[in-house]
Formats: structure tokens, C-alpha cells, sequence
């Protein structure tokens, strides 16, 4: 087993590589005692998300009811045949990740079955599981046996989830419509309605649980602190350049951080960590 355990988070870890360097190399500058488990849940949320969004020939209906019914049973049992499902499933059970996380996550994507757009109340749901639970995974896994910080950073990690999921919004305006016909701005039902307002209004949003977060940032443990400021020093990046786009920009073209700027923005998240420690 100990061989099938290693494979299986393994092949999470090359499925994160492949699909984002930019989570990679905020991975890469956490402690390796941190690196498996996060690995785990970003290769599960990253099927799931797949099934819902690319794989359009199929029956994705029947596919992320099956997905469902495997996450249950490799939870419930300990073991799977899916190596994706089967490391997330060690690393539920060894951080006690409340399955509510876990519901509430596929609920988002079968809600993508279902919806072109959301009002208010259904987007701020839909947030809070397809973004906001992920990033209290990822906070459980950081907080291990320590119960207190991780329910002081419970409103930091959803901020910064949140945050994340917006400016993805943002940055693939173009390709949700064409491709997968949603509209993730919430209260705009048309592509008409997709104006430079709605996209001020979202931006707003975003600026705001950016400063929340950051505070949050600042306490997790040593061993993650890097990693996740380097993801929010990208993801920063990555929304000022959105910002200083109008919305018929980001309907031409997808707006992107070099990878040359990625490493960058690690070698400024070094020194300003040091700078917040020092004060």
C-alpha cells in the first residue's frame, strides 16, 4: 500500500504540474510535509472542474454524478481505484476535512449544468463552494492540530478563495461565453449586459477581499506562509493587469502573467515576507 499511497499522490502532483505552473511553483515554496496533500486536493477539484467544463461530448451529467458516488465511497472507505480519488481520500482522513467542504464544492459544479448565469444569492453559493471551501481544504491541511488558528483564518481563506475565483472570472470572460455559454457576473443574464460597470462592480469586490486576505496571509505557518503569498502576489498581478482593461479587451484576448513575472513575484514575496516579519 505504501508504494500504491505514493503513486497515486504522485500522479495528483504531475496533474497540477500540467494543468498550472502558476499553483506549481506557489507548491514548490511550501515545506515538503504540506506539498502531498495540496497536491491531492488540487488534482481532485481539477477533474471535477473538467468534467463540468471540456468534456462536452460526453454525458457530464452521469460523469460528475459517478465522480460524486467514487469521492463518497473512497472517503467512506479508505481506498480507490481512481489514483486522484484515492490520495485526496488519505488526505480528507488525515487533516479531518469536513465533507460539508467536500458537498458543497461538487455541488458548484453541478450547478454549472444547470446555469448561463447566476443572481446574487446563487452566485455568492456558487463561490462559496467552487472557491471558497477549497481554500479551507487548503487551510485545514496548513492548521493541522491546531483547531484555534484555523478558525481564526476561516474568513481570510474564504476572502482569498473568493478573490481567486473572481479574477479567473474576469481573465476568461471571453472563453466561458464562447466555449461554455455562462456568465459568471453576478445579476448579468445577456452578453449584451457584460459591460465595463459589471466588470467595475466584480473589480470592487476583489480589491476588497484581496486587503482581507492578505491579513490572513500573514499568520499562517512558516512552512506555507511563501507559498500562498506567492499565489496572491500572482493573482494580484494577474487583476491589476485585468483592471486596466476594458471588457471588450478581455473579449479579444486573455490576459496573462510571463512565467519570467511569476518568478519574479517569488523572489519579491522572499523579501517582503522578511519585511512583514521584521515589523
Amino acid at each position: 500500500m505504501e508504494l500504491y499511497n505514493e503513486t497515486t499522490f504522485n500522479i495528483s502532483k504531475y496533474i497540477t504540474k500540467t494543468y498550472s505552473t502558476s499553483f506549481s511553483l506557489g507548491i514548490l515554496a511550501f515545506d515538503k510535509k504540506y506539498r502531498d496533500a495540496i497536491y491531492s486536493i488540487y488534482g481532485f477539484v481539477r477533474i471535477a472542474d473538467e468534467i463540468v467544463d471540456t468534456f462536452f461530448s460526453y454525458d457530464q451529467r452521469a460523469l460528475i454524478k459517478k465522480f460524486r458516488m467514487d469521492t463518497e465511497e473512497a472517503i467512506n472507505s479508505g481506498i480507490s481505484t481512481n489514483p486522484v480519488l484515492h490520495s485526496f481520500a488519505l488526505t480528507v482522513k488525515k487533516y479531518s476535512i469536513d465533507y460539508h467542504y467536500i458537498d458543497a464544492f461538487l455541488k458548484s459544479m453541478e450547478m454549472d449544468l444547470d446555469n448561463s448565469y447566476y443572481q446574487k444569492k446563487e452566485y455568492d453559493e456558487y463561490i462559496y463552494g467552487s472557491a471558497e471551501v477549497v481554500g479551507l481544504m487548503c487551510l485545514k491541511v496548513f492548521c493541522y492540530n491546531n483547531d484555534e488558528l484555523f478558525q481564526k483564518l476561516i474568513k481570510p481563506a474564504r476572502a482569498l478563495g473568493s478573490a481567486f475565483q473572481k479574477v479567473n472570472f474576469l481573465r476568461d470572460i471571453k472563453s466561458d461565453l464562447s466555449e461554455r455559454e455562462r456568465i459568471y457576473l453576478p445579476g448579468v443574464n445577456h452578453a449584451e449586459k457584460i459591460d465595463d460597470e459589471s466588470k467595475r462592480n466584480l473589480e470592487n469586490d476583489i480589491e476588497n477581499e484581496f486587503a482581507e486576505a492578505l491579513e490572513g496571509i500573514k499568520q499562517l505557518p512558516d512552512g506555507v506562509k511563501l507559498g500562498v503569498y506567492s499565489a496572491y502576489l500572482y493573482y494580484l498581478s494577474l487583476f491589476n493587469r485585468i483592471r486596466r482593461k476594458k471588457v471588450k479587451d478581455l473579449m479579444e484576448t486573455r490576459v496573462r502573467v510571463p512565467n519570467g513575472t511569476k518568478l519574479a513575484l517569488l523572489l519579491r514575496g522572499v523579501v517582503e515576507l522578511k519585511i512583514f516579519r521584521d515589523f
